[in-house]
């Protein structure tokens, strides 16, 4: 029962996949005020002086996309540049209530993609990846369909966006060291544990010095992608949270109440970082310092893992996403990757910013790196 890392999603999506694939995807809050005037970022044309110039606005992360590589396709097209923006969410809302929404948008495909659909602010990009000679739609892999939406099931319909980088995101870190100092046997890297397995082993793995927690057995990443492990979990028993039309969710289900006992039960074992033991260091820098045993990050987190010490990572494996009832669900909640706004007036030279960030020189980078750069999917 290993967990394969290309097919997540090989058929389409129907509700409970969507519902849990999308991790409850909110609706952003749209604001103005004199903060828009910090925008000023408009994506216009320019006449220069032996041609014409576009400018196209890039909202990403300064960790993935890189200055070097808004200089690298200019020199690659010459009558595009790039005005490259950090992403920053309350940022992004306030330049779409101003009408100057960048034109290359940074985004959670399997969370967020929807919601920027359903509006009608994101473009359907189908037309594009049909004419595309670097994009061709049979060399993607399935978990690109996070990026569809028919109005009513995610992973069907016109594409709007594809993934950068993707994973498995319920798979588990351990650090061997710690379970040889607890005389815990190491988890199989292709059997999985039931939920109630890892926080039994969470319980052994904890250590405590003078009231206060010095390794953390186990680390359910709480309020990080939660909803989403709190979906596949109720998938896992066979459930699902919402009624037939997503327009009501029921709390009180077996599997739902289920889902919600082992949040409180691992929470009241004080075996990792929660509301009732917090911990502002984060689960980034207790693992890499030896403080954690488990760690619920999925296998994208290997980008931070492969930046650190062999002293590290020597010490260090990955275990198959838990298990709460007999379905088999491991699933992409991320799948993080670019969209373009249906608003946006230079939507060609943005589509050769997507070839290029896609299948060009960051592609390259981040294959040659064996995963996603540190901090970059989440």
């Amino acid at each position: 029962m290993k967990d394969s890392l290309k097919t997540p999603m090989s058929t389409p999506l129907n509700r409970r996949r969507f519902l849990v694939n999308s991790a409850m995807a909110v609706g952003a809050t749209l604001g103005a005020g004199s903060f828009l005037e910090a925008c000023n970022t408009s994506s216009t044309t320019a006449s220069g002086g032996t041609g014409t110039t576009t400018t196209v606005t890039v909202m990403y992360n300064s960790g993935e996309f890189f200055p070097k590589y808004a200089t690298e396709f200019h020199k690659l097209h010459p009558d595009i540049k790039i005005n490259l923006l950090n992403f920053d969410q309350t940022r992004l809302n306030a330049m779409f209530a101003a009408g100057q929404a960048p034109d290359f948008i940074r985004t959670s495909g399997a969370a967020d993609i929807t919601q920027w659909a359903v509006r009608g602010l994101a473009q359907d990009l189908t037309s594009y990846f049909d004419k595309s000679s670097v994009l061709k739609v049979n060399n993607l892999e399935p978990v690109n369909d996070v990026y569809r939406w028919d109005g009513k099931v995610q992973g069907q319909g016109p594409r709007y966006g594809m993934a950068k980088d993707w994973s498995l995101d319920a798979q588990m870190w351990y650090n061997k060291k710690l379970f040889d100092q607890a005389g815990v046997p190491v988890p199989s890297p292709t059997q999985p544990l039931t939920y109630d397995e890892i926080l039994a082993m969470g319980k052994k793995l904890t250590v405590r010095k003078n009231g206060k927690i010095q390794v953390y057995g186990l680390d359910a990443s709480y309020g990080f992608f939660m909803q989403a492990h709190f979906l596949q979990m109720i998938a896992q028993q066979g459930g699902q949270l919402y009624n037939s039309d997503l327009t009501q969710a029921d709390f009180s289900t077996p599997e739902a109440r289920k889902a919600l006992k082992w949040y409180v039960d691992w929470a009241q074992a004080h075996v990792g970082p929660s509301p009732l033991d917090p911990d502002a260091t984060g689960g980034y820098s207790l693992f890499t310092a030896d403080r954690v045993a488990m760690l619920a990050y999925g296998y994208w987190y290997g980008g931070n893992i492969s930046t650190q010490p062999k002293t590290f990572t020597s010490h260090v494996g990955l275990m198959p996403a838990p298990q709460m009832g007999s379905t088999r669900v491991s699933a992409c909640m991320s799948g993080t990757g670019a969209w373009i706004p249906a608003n946006s007036k230079n939507k060609d030279a943005a589509w050769k910013v997507m070839e290029y960030f896609m299948a060009g020189q960051p592609g390259v980078d981040r294959a040659k790196a064996a995963g996603a750069s540190p901090h970059s999917s989440r």
